[in-house]
């Protein structure tokens, strides 16, 4: 979220941010609001004061023994207008913070300005493209004809975008989380076991209430919502907090599986493991100071790089656009991997700034040693997904290196 004070004093970047990201606010009506505020509650103030002060003239009357029933009727009316005054501002407040909470972060920069992810920029690749004296299969043909991945029973079991893993696939899965875990763990990141169902609080916190919430699947008879990401639950645990300064920055890492309705998604590219509604994903959580968060970026996607590269797999690493970039992203990397069988690009993992935007929803500060304080800055990346990215673009590829890397790491490799 945004400040009030940084939308009233910067409304022209904002209003240019809202322009580059394609946002519908309405600008004029949140500082209309925002004014009116400001004026009610100089208003109240004002009138505030004035009973005070009456209240002790009345005093000094009545000692006096003389007569304050006009002091007094004057007084009641003041009353009525503060209750008055006092049950608009709850209005404006509500209103304001509606329409605050659907204003996206302001992108830094360095930012591609573009209207989708076709004004990406290519930042850096990594390894090197694979070729195959034969057409690669994508991975649903590798996984049914393997025996180790099925859908059509699945969707019998739950529905449509649900996948069962069997044997050296299920292996498998548990063998890359454990792999990025014990990664995150000596890179100095604290392993978490968080909740995988969260409050309405939880979500808000983290921007995917109110804006996004077809997207998630909630519990009829509970205000709980399952995950859509370990994101979620993580950084809300300093919600409500002030942190010392000296304790920051402080890395978190957790797996958990997600869940996401995938709303407005059909018609897309969803064949095979892609857009599942559910699958499994380790993430890395920093909580920073400010003026840290730009640098602790820059290594948070250095770690998310690192694991790609021990796995000896092909990727790019690409600036999302100001039109696909996160509600609450100021910048985010997305880390593409190669993947032969569908002779393409695909997202892996993403690297992402939110600066103080969640904190200032979630309202976790830090606290320095002449007791300034201010909003954290928060950072997340996923270490992995389990989406049909990992394993087909090893087993479609041919490259020595590739295969050892995975041999070594993930024991169930050479089943598979």
């Amino acid at each position: 979220m945004l400040s009030r004070e940084y939308i009233r004093e910067h409304a022209d970047e904002v209003r240019e941010a809202l322009k580059a990201r394609g946002a519908k606010i309405d600008l004029d009506r949140l500082l209309e609001l925002e004014a009116e505020r400001r004026r009610t509650i100089a208003r109240v103030e004002t009138l505030k004061n004035q009973r005070n002060m009456a209240s002790q003239e009345i005093a000094a009357l009545k000692k006096s023994k003389q007569d304050a029933s006009a002091q007094i009727g004057a007084m009641q009316h003041v009353g009525d207008e503060i209750r008055q005054l006092d049950e608009a501002l709850l209005r404006v407040e509500d209103e304001l913070h509606q329409m605050e909470m659907l204003v996206p972060n302001v992108p830094h920069p360095s930012v591609p300005a573009g209207p989708d992810e076709s004004s990406n920029r290519v930042e850096r690749v990594w390894g090197e493209k694979p070729e195959f004296s034969f057409a690669p299969r994508p991975h649903w043909e590798i996984g049914e004809a393997l025996g180790i991945l099925d859908f059509d029973r699945a969707s019998k079991i739950t529905g449509a975008r649900f996948s069962l893993l069997f044997g050296a696939g299920a292996r498998l899965n548990r063998a890359l989380i454990d792999f990025f875990l014990e990664q995150n763990a000596s890179r100095g990141y604290t392993e978490v076991v968080p909740p995988f169902m969260v409050n309405a609080d939880s979500l808000r916190g983290t921007g995917q209430l109110p804006k996004f919430e077809e997207d998630l699947f909630k519990l009829t008879d509970r205000d709980y919502y399952l995950i859509p990401t370990a994101e979620v639950p993580v950084t809300n645990i300093h919600r409500d907090e002030t942190l010392d300064s000296s304790s920051l920055p402080r890395f978190y890492t957790a797996y958990s599986p997600c869940f996401r309705s995938e709303a407005g998604s059909y018609g897309k590219d969803t064949r095979g493991l892609i857009r599942q509604h559910q699958f499994e994903k380790v993430e890395m959580v920093k909580f920073t100071m400010p003026d840290q968060s730009w640098a602790e970026h820059e290594r948070l996607t250095a770690d998310a790089e690192a694991l790609l590269q021990t796995l000896g797999l092909h990727y790019r690493v690409v600036t999302l656009s100001t039109g696909d970039m996160g509600f609450g992203s100021a910048k985010t990397y997305d880390l593409e991997v190669w993947l032969p069988g569908q002779n393409a690009y695909r997202e892996i993992a993403s690297s992402t700034n939110f600066t103080d935007f969640q904190a200032r929803r979630a309202n976790i500060r830090y606290r320095m040693p002449d007791k300034k304080s201010g909003f954290v800055h928060t950072l997340t990346a996923r270490a992995s997904r389990w989406d049909g990215r990992w394993w087909p673009s090893w087993r479609t590829s041919s490259r020595k290196t590739d295969r050892s890397a995975c041999r070594r790491r993930c024991s169930t490799i050479s089943a598979v």
